[in-house]
């Protein structure tokens, strides 16, 4: 599939001579994907991470695809892995303007049913560690490679704030994502580093595919929104490039909600 199919991506040079850094891209209906695409369109120099060959196969020609020379094998759970990657980040690029975080990671079997019945220890560290503290350890890294200030930006879900059937797990450490990125805007802001989290509406990808009832959440965040249509990727793409360009100066530890204004709205009914 071409990278744009399926939705228009605005062109132009917002990101002209900017370098960043892409993670989280799984397919071509990534989230990420969307969002590296955009700036991608806007001029900026991307660099891409991938864990383990099959991710590689499905990442290389994406990246190919706009031009980016620079993917990097890297596990967000592995010290050394992760100093690795960034060494060759930095070696390559030398300094970065933004980062893209959209990793994330619960066991399918805790995303059904009782959150209280269904999750071990085991699985809720496992969660939190890739889900949450993951964005942590890649702004304590990127921010060395920042030295004229930049953008950071995390993706999370209304699940954080409400309790929405089956996202269990994942509810719980996209808060605790929300929180980091409150706390990490705080201590990079004195470095002129602005870090946001964009909290995209249900959408059709591998994410939503391993909770059970994740259509359900599409046609429902659809039916409950105020917009009554679909969270669409122009809109998160969009979102993500306000922030990453300098049209997003003075915004930071902020959650932005791209989701249709589903997240606002009370009880749901007919019109009058």
């Amino acid at each position: 599939m071409a990278a744009s199919e399926g939705w228009n991506m605005p062109t132009g040079e917002l990101m002209k001579g900017k370098k960043g850094l892409i993670m989280g891209v799984a397919n071509a209906n990534s989230i990420a994907w969307g969002i590296a695409s955009q700036l991608a369109a806007q001029g900026a120099e991307l660099a891409f991470t991938y864990l383990g060959e099959g991710l590689e196969r499905r990442v290389r020609p994406l990246a190919e695809s706009v031009g980016a020379r620079l993917l990097i094998q890297a596990d967000v759970t592995d010290d050394a892995s992760m100093d690795a990657a960034f060494a060759e980040l930095e070696k390559e690029f030398g300094t970065i303007d933004f980062v893209v975080h959209s990793v994330a990671f619960a066991n399918k079997d805790e995303l059904k049913g009782s959150f209280v019945e269904n999750t071990s220890r085991d699985s809720f560290l496992l969660a939190m560690n890739i889900s949450a503290f993951s964005f942590v350890d890649v702004a304590k890294r990127a921010s060395k490679l920042m030295p004229n200030g930049g953008s950071m930006i995390t993706m999370t879900y209304l699940g954080s704030e409400r309790a929405i059937p089956n996202y269990n797990t994942m509810g719980v450490a996209k808060a605790a994502l929300e929180a980091a990125t409150r706390y990490i805007a705080r201590d990079l802001g004195p470095k002129g580093i602005r870090v946001n989290a964009i909290s995209a509406g249900a959408m059709r990808t591998l994410s939503l595919a391993g909770i059970s009832g994740g259509r359900g959440m599409i046609s429902q965040g659809r039916a409950m929104s105020a917009m009554k249509e679909d969270t669409s990727m122009e809109g998160v793409a969009g979102a993500a490039l306000w922030l990453c360009s300098d049209l997003g100066l003075s915004t930071t530890g902020e959650v932005v909600h791209v989701d249709a204004g589903f997240h606002m709205m009370g009880l749901a009914g007919d019109e009058e």
